[in-house]
């Protein structure tokens, strides 16, 4: 078990009355090193137990995980409820995005987020991109949430298509009494268009209210780029954002700390 350092991040403190959200992209159940890390990762979700956790890279069944659905071995292994968007067929099995709810969900969908042409991945095949909407159980109401996992070009043109998509699917959910939390690995940094183009729209970067440095998550052994997140829309407010100081992925976990929050009842 690789040891959850806070040196270089803010005070793990949970206070009353408060909602947390874990944003982790877990290397399709490897760590850097490509070693198995489903058991660290549900040991990291027990010890912070935050109350949502927004997976992205998650296999289901295929090959190279050994045929282990990594979803319900987490779920399993946490005591949380968990759900699927799938993004593709692969490898005898399915890839894609997951979310875990400590309290359960009372709703889950997933939406593509189309993008032309149609994306290249590795060996000539087709990646297309998605978008898991849920609504969730929580010890303050229920929270509406989209997690998502963009694109990895150099180019930005597939993830400013994939971000209309992800903006479609937010704004009829969206008020000031319903509002929606948006998260997961855009693999887009503070600067690009990308991000710009959630801002414009009335997306808040959670990390310029509450965080506190340069929150970099990638890469986990030296990261040097922030490019996981949470935004925030309507009456949704933080109060502390902390990127975890852990290499049981390639990527660095990021909790998010909301305020006493009116979701819906």
């Amino acid at each position: 078990m690789t040891a959850i350092s806070t040196a270089s991040c803010l005070p793990f403190v949970r206070k009353a009355h408060t909602l947390q959200v874990l944003v982790f992209n877990i290397h399709a159940g490897k760590d850097a090193g490509g070693r198995d890390n489903l058991a660290d990762l549900a040991q990291l979700v027990r010890t912070t137990a935050p109350d949502i956790v927004l997976l992205q890279e998650v296999d289901r069944n295929t090959n190279r995980s050994g045929k282990v659905d990594q979803l319900t071995a987490l779920a399993d292994a946490t005591g949380y409820e968990g759900v699927f968007g799938r993004s593709l067929d692969y490898d005898g099995g399915q890839y894609g995005i997951a979310a875990l709810s400590k309290d359960g969900f009372v709703f889950n969908e997933t939406v593509p987020l189309p993008v032309q042409p149609a994306q290249d991945r590795a060996g000539g095949s087709r990646e297309p991109r998605a978008g898991l909407v849920a609504t969730a159980f929580t010890s303050r109401g229920r929270l509406q949430l989209l997690n998502t996992h963009l694109d990895a070009s150099a180019d930005e043109s597939f993830r400013l298509q994939e971000v209309d998509g992800v903006l479609n699917a937010v704004r009829p959910r969206v008020s000031q009494t319903t509002p929606v939390l948006i998260a997961g690995d855009f693999n887009s940094e503070p600067d690009s268009a990308v991000i710009r183009k959630l801002g414009a729209a009335g997306l808040r970067d959670a990390w310029k209210e509450c965080g506190q440095g340069d929150g970099f998550t990638y890469p986990a052994d030296q990261p040097t780029k922030r490019i996981d997140y949470v935004f925030l829309t309507g009456s949704l407010r933080c109060t502390a954002a902390q990127v975890l100081d852990t290499k049981i992925s390639d990527h660095r976990p990021l909790l998010v700390t909301l305020a006493d929050i009116a979701v819906v009842p």
